[in-house]
């Protein structure tokens, strides 16, 4: 499916850590988590920049950071490469952009 984000401004690196760190801390609490709690398409945004390089992860993340649209597919093969060489805190806004991937496709499906 293809996947686009409707924020055009990246939210600003503390707006990310404060984000991850609220919804992480949401879902742990739930038993069963909705899969629409994720992180907001800015936030979204901002980690997948953090991530862009010459990789091909890195290409797919930049793609979608400049607002190009990619395959849910693309993205979540993306975030699962770049956790394999992320720092704890880096995984954790890569796993909070993948629940944020999974949730619009959620939507879509739904719709």
């Amino acid at each position: 499916m293809r996947i686009t984000c409707r924020a055009t401004v990246p939210a600003t690196e503390s707006q990310i850590v404060s984000q991850v760190q609220e919804v992480l801390d949401r879902r742990g609490s739930m038993a069963h988590a909705p899969v629409s709690l994720a992180v907001t398409d800015s936030v979204a945004l901002g980690i997948a920049g953090f991530f862009v390089s010459r990789t091909d992860s890195g290409q797919v993340l930049e793609r979608f950071f400049r607002g190009g649209d990619v395959t849910s597919a693309a993205l979540l093969e993306a975030v699962a490469f770049e956790q394999g060489y992320a720092s704890a805190e880096q995984h954790a806004a890569l796993h909070c952009l993948a629940g944020w991937v999974r949730a619009r496709v959620h939507e879509r499906g739904a719709a």
